[in-house]
């Protein structure tokens, strides 16, 4: 038990379904061989939870204020308890200042025990970006807030399901300034976080596919002149590095997924949200229109070039059913499974 990595999960947003996301996760055996988790966030969210999935009497929460105070046993749940939350105040689906500091301050608090080496990887749940902002803290997500507090200046996001791999030059800004942020140090910089996100997994040689900006790659210049006068030069250079990529020059986007899938690359280079985003999620998110209910959210969200592993479930809070344990927990599952292969290729890697 001792070797298992030690997972810091943070609860999300209160008011969200990340605490019964976390209570059924941790309501199965199987998670306890993986790994040692431990849930950084308010012990009287988390007994709620456990009534709402219907284990009342079968698991138990553990308060605790310090990481070495955890049991690591099936059965009970450990909580560091950071005693944000008024349960009385907290109302499922409803965005709060309350809400967003509390989960503001879960993602600090993991980031801290990550930094100490307190817990070996951390995991997030979903947070509500306008609940953090009316507590005052004025990030555009995770990804930034991570950054932030690890002082990390070159870092991307990675949206992974099964084989399917992401990464992106940019994220959480309009399509317009997107555009204008496809330049060739930035792309160069992604192309080779890229590349050591996938060493990180323990893929030896990642083969890595660069998708273009513009239909048909600009077509000479007949649509654009970004893949021929940023992109092109960003690969050249990766290339001169040893980096593999297998067609030494941007990808039409509407090909390079397919290729993915088909096993051509070990991960893909993105220009923008959107055009990472929506094939992720028609590869995981699966919606059942007999039963007017998703058959699976899956997917995972995972900050590269940080100090410290970060993977997170690739939906948000779901205000709207929040409170009724109709929750999938499918992509909480998938990003710890993440974080944890994340932890083992790192401690291999040390022990070398």
């Amino acid at each position: 038990m001792s070797k298992l990595p030690i997972l810091g999960i943070t609860m999300g947003d209160p008011a969200g379904n990340g605490p019964e996301l976390s209570a059924k996760v941790l309501a199965k055996p199987e998670t306890y061989e993986k790994c040692r988790p431990v849930i950084v966030g308010d012990a009287n969210c988390m007994e709620a939870a456990v009534k709402i999935i219907g284990k009342e009497g079968q698991l138990k929460i553990n308060s605790i204020k310090e990481v070495k105070e955890a049991k690591f046993e099936f059965g009970t749940i450990d909580v560091l308890d950071m005693g944000a939350v008024d349960i009385e105040r907290r109302i499922y689906g409803k965005v709060s200042k309350m809400c967003g500091e509390a989960a503001f301050q879960y993602v600090k608090k993991v980031i801290e025990l990550a930094m100490a080496g307190e817990v070996d990887a951390t995991v997030t749940n979903a947070l509500n970006k306008e609940a953090i902002n009316l507590a005052g803290h004025h990030y555009s997500g995770h990804t930034e807030i991570y950054a932030h507090y690890t002082n990390t200046p070159k870092y991307t996001m990675m949206l992974a399901h099964d084989e399917l791999r992401v990464v992106h030059v940019s994220t959480h800004v309009s399509l317009r300034q997107a555009c204008d942020l496809v330049k060739k140090e930035r792309v160069l910089d992604v192309i080779r976080i890229a590349n050591e996100g996938c060493k990180a997994l323990g893929i030896k040689d990642p083969k890595i596919g660069v998708a273009g900006l513009n239909p048909h790659c600009g077509e000479n210049g007949m649509f654009g002149t970004e893949d021929a006068e940023e992109i092109q030069p960003a690969i050249d250079e990766a290339m001169a590095e040893g980096i593999i990529i297998p067609e030494k020059k941007p990808t039409p986007p509407d090909t390079v997924f397919s290729k993915a899938l088909g096993g051509w690359y070990d991960i893909v280079v993105v220009m923008y949200h959107d055009q990472g985003h929506i094939p992720l999620k028609l590869k995981g998110f699966v919606y059942n229109k007999e039963l007017q209910r998703w058959d699976a959210v899956a997917g995972v969200n995972v900050t590269l070039g940080l100090p410290v592993i970060r993977a997170s479930v690739d939906h948000g809070t779901g205000f709207g059913h929040a409170g009724d344990g109709s929750a999938n927990e499918l992509s909480l599952a998938n990003a710890m499974d993440y974080a944890i292969a994340m932890a083992k290729a790192k401690a291999e890697k040390e022990s070398k």
